[in-house]
């Protein structure tokens, strides 16, 4: 190792925090696609249905009809969708 690489940038450690990515799976980790009933735990959507919408996929609420994205339900501690698969 030479006198230069000692200035080099080291890569940057993995915390564990912050550096998932979004995943459509609910909070136990279970993968969830279009078609698949949910309970919402965000915006008082109760029992969803998964569909597929114009920008990805979105919960549409089976009481309501209301569509929320799926990006709005992603949990920020976790990366994982705030929903319970049923």
């Amino acid at each position: 190792m030479g006198v230069f690489n000692f200035f080099r940038k080291k890569p940057e450690k993995s915390n564990g925090a912050g550096n998932h990515k979004p995943q459509m799976a609910d909070l136990q980790h279970n993968p969830l696609q279009v078609g698949d009933i949910v309970e919402a735990l965000r915006y008082e959507l109760g029992r969803c249905r998964v569909v597929q919408g114009d920008n990805g996929p979105e919960y549409e609420s089976l009481e309501t009809g209301q569509r929320v994205s799926w990006l709005r339900m992603i949990d920020a501690a976790t990366q994982l969708q705030k929903v319970k698969k049923l």
